[in-house]
């Protein structure tokens, strides 16, 4: 018997084998029986179906491909069970490497079945399983792919649910230990413990942007960018007062040329220079001038943030815009300031990489360390 006519004459020993095996994996154990075989009996339909279909060389190679193939009606009914079976399985708790489990044990025991029925080989059979695993690698494809989405789709959720849910509350403590702050001037110790509650949800509200910035540009989605008219020279002032009064001790150099007007997201450009210069103070020395500079130069702005101190490890520099790369020496993890996960130069590379640009870093001991930024003053087409 031709494979294809196997498979839809034993419909149901081969999905009893499937539910077996899917009620082996672990959150298959608790499941019915028709949530076991999902669309099991429409993929294996679908499949011989496919078998029955004639294909040109180039439809093989499209399915080799992950691309389905045999086209029409009869690729349509494989791949939309498969679809929603990889969708199904997330809902259910399955891992993908579980998922692609079933496709295995499927393709195992259909093959080891008809082997069992037709002991003498047939010079047919060979283009019967090249055609039956050509159905399975296209289900299995879609599978995949709808079930990375759903993934995907559900991670963006639980960013959009942990941004709104966290930073709301937070919002609200900030006020309130303000609002409360003005009410106890007479009291030095309630003032300096709500000034201590404003600067602690600060740095958690930095921390959950960061979170969420590094996992969106994780998800492969890039970093999103809201274009207008920005002027940096001001943008650049408005951060440099912010962390002299953060920091009153620290003495910080600023030099501006040219015409600093361009286009770009001024949200990110801030987080730009803020998380630089926030390196800067985190690892540079408390004796000398932290130097921030802007420029001009022809299609393209150049920013540079400079600091002196103890230089970047050279074996650190290839990956230093690497997420979850951290300076692991002593030194360093005294610096660290709290509410940081070491993101920042992350999302900086990322923020400029968005706008066109690049990011590089050079340190040592005589010329100190120093980030260049270079972007084109023209919109990025995103």
């Amino acid at each position: 018997m031709r494979l294809a006519d196997f498979i839809l004459a034993n419909i149901e020993p081969i999905l009893q084998a499937w539910e077996k095996f899917a009620r082996s994996l672990a959150p298959g154990a608790e499941m019915e029986v028709l949530a076991l075989r999902d669309d099991a009996e429409a993929i294996l339909r679908a499949s011989a179906r496919d078998m029955h279909t004639a294909q040109t060389v180039s439809q093989q190679a499209d399915k080799s491909k992950g691309h389905g193939g045999a086209g029409g009606a009869a690729s349509d009914r494989l791949d939309n069970p498969s679809s929603v079976h990889g969708v199904e399985r997330v809902d259910a708790g399955f891992s993908l490497a579980q998922v692609v489990s079933e496709y295995r044990a499927l393709r195992a025991s259909v093959l080891g079945r008809w082997r069992e029925s037709a002991p003498d080989p047939d010079v047919k059979d060979l283009g019967d399983i090249t055609r039956f695993n050509e159905a399975i690698d296209q289900s299995l494809a879609m599978a995949v792919a709808s079930y990375m989405d759903r993934v995907d789709r559900s991670r963006e959720m639980f960013l959009a649910i942990l941004g709104h849910d966290l930073r709301n509350p937070l919002n609200s403590i900030s006020m309130s230990a303000q609002l409360a702050s003005m009410q106890t001037e007479t009291d030095p110790e309630s003032r300096e413990a709500l000034s201590q509650i404003v600067s602690s949800v600060k740095a958690m509200s930095g921390l959950i942007s960061d979170l969420i910035d590094f996992a969106t540009t994780r998800l492969g989605t890039g970093m999103p960018l809201v274009m207008s008219s920005v002027d940096l020279e001001v943008l650049s002032s408005e951060v440099l007062d912010e962390l002299k009064a953060a920091h009153p001790n620290r003495t910080f150099r600023f030099e501006t040329g040219g015409d600093l007007k361009c286009p770009c997201d001024g949200a990110r450009m801030r987080q730009v220079i803020s998380n630089l210069l926030g390196n800067a103070l985190e690892h540079g020395s408390k004796e000398d001038d932290i130097e921030l500079s802007l420029a001009s130069e022809g299609q393209d702005i150049n920013l540079k943030v400079r600091n002196q101190g103890s230089p970047i490890a050279p074996d650190l520099l290839p990956t230093i815009f690497d997420p979850m790369v951290r300076n692991t020496s002593e030194e360093a993890q005294l610096r660290r300031r709290h509410g940081s996960v070491g993101l920042g130069l992350y999302i900086a590379h990322e923020i400029v990489n968005a706008h066109g640009g690049t990011i590089d870093v050079t340190s040592s001991v005589e010329s100190g360390t120093l980030f260049t930024v270079r972007f084109p003053r023209h919109p990025c087409k995103h």
